[in-house]
């Protein structure tokens, strides 16, 4: 769906509202992982340099619709802070006659942030109230929060539906770009790359990417499902048996469209795993079959061969999900080697959100990356092809 962006229109000494996905894992009262709030900064520093007024909007955790202070956005506001080099104006409440005094004082080019949107039931039902109390404080309304372009919040939805200019930030562009334009129409060999626990989550997500893709790799535990699917033996390994049948579709219509669908040919296996101390007992490579009272924690070392390769060899590479269990050390080899093969290749390099974005990190390859998606459930969503609430909404005029 082709939208404006924000260098499409004037917003010259605009009040900008300007909806950010701040919701950042936070630790000891500090930020954890900068990410998120450092992708948005290109948007935030181009309407400061216009002499906007730039109001923030975001949501961090679950609260509840309660102001619990444990997902204050303050340290948000204080890490931003520092990346932008200037101060950023914190509010503690995102409604009230103190929000409206204080973007009346606020110099042409400052910047505000609003308290957690969340801490009001209002935001999640996208209260028509609500979101007209939001776009009094601005005349023209940015979204640069893909992770939440799939939900329709006040903050979303509604706040645009009210507001005579809506365009999307620069990371929003670049979000609809890479996993929009890249994926619809790749430079080929393309190649997906799938991982993490659950088919379940991502069935949507291999259905849309077989129509597109020349290949399909699948680790994580979610190759146990495809392994039952084609009757091979898992031990204890992870796997929904419930899926069986949507793995087995998924192998038939790869076959079909002439899709090469790879899956692990070895394996490494456990006897005893404690993911909450990050522990395991035994360790051993075992081929396809996994025998009983051993569970596959990673890809093995002939499947890491054969994944590198063919991921050195593709011209688009879109991957998702962890290939392991990443987070145990001895279990990581696959994820990382997943990660190097990627960083390896000469292609155009795209990272879904989530857990994939943990581990590029971890890996030590993130700056070899061309493109890591801010949003793990909303880019699997656009992926598949459903409607983007967030996005629709910056299109045509405004609904009173």
């Amino acid at each position: 769906m082709p939208v404006q962006t924000i260098a499409d229109v004037d917003l010259s000494k605009k009040n900008v509202l300007v909806r950010v996905d701040f919701n950042v894992p936070l630790e000891g009262g500090k930020v954890a992982d900068n990410s998120r709030i450092r992708a948005a900064v290109p948007t935030i520093d181009y309407l400061v340099k216009r002499a906007a007024k730039v109001i923030l909007l975001s949501h961090l955790g679950r609260p509840k619709a309660q102001k619990n202070l444990k997902y204050s956005l303050r340290p948000t506001a204080q890490e931003l802070s520092q990346l932008l080099g200037r101060p950023v104006i914190f509010l503690e409440d995102c409604l009230g006659d103190d929000v409206q005094g204080t973007i009346a004082e606020m110099e042409p080019g400052s910047v505000m942030m609003l308290e957690n949107l969340r801490f009001y039931a209002e935001e999640e039902q996208n209260d028509r109230e609500f979101a007209k109390k939001l776009a009094a404080y601005g005349n023209a309304f940015v979204n640069d929060a893909f992770g939440t372009a799939h939900r329709a919040h006040a903050s979303t939805a509604g706040v645009p539906s009210l507001l005579p200019i809506k365009v999307a930030g620069f990371l929003m562009q670049k979000e609809l770009e890479f996993l929009g334009n890249r994926t619809a129409n790749p430079e080929r060999p393309f190649t997906v790359i799938l991982g993490g626990a659950k088919v379940s989550d991502k069935i949507g997500v291999i259905d849309a990417l077989l129509d597109k893709c020349n290949n399909m790799l699948i680790g994580g535990a979610m190759a146990y499902t495809f392994h039952l699917a084609q009757g091979k033996k898992i031990g204890n390994s992870l796997a929904e048996k419930d899926r069986v049948a949507d793995a087995k579709a998924a192998l038939q219509k790869a076959d079909k469209k002439g899709v090469k669908i790879l899956l692990p040919v070895d394996s490494l296996a456990t006897d005893t795993l404690n993911f909450e101390t990050r522990t395991v007992g035994a360790i051993k490579t075992v081929s396809e079959d996994i025998p009983d009272g051993w569970q596959g924690v990673d890809i093995g070392p002939k499947t890491i061969q054969i994944f590198s390769d063919t991921i050195e060899n593709s011209k688009t590479i879109f991957w998702n999900g962890p290939m392991g269990i990443f987070e145990v050390s001895a279990c990581a080899q696959g994820t990382f080697a997943a990660a190097k093969a990627v960083a390896r290749s000469k292609g155009i390099s795209i990272v879904g959100g989530g857990d994939s974005i943990t581990a590029i990190n971890k890996s030590g390859f993130s700056d070899k990356i061309d493109f890591m998606s801010t949003g793990g459930g909303a880019s699997l969503e656009f992926l598949e092809g459903k409607e983007m609430p967030g996005v629709a909404a910056l299109s045509g005029g405004p609904h009173k």
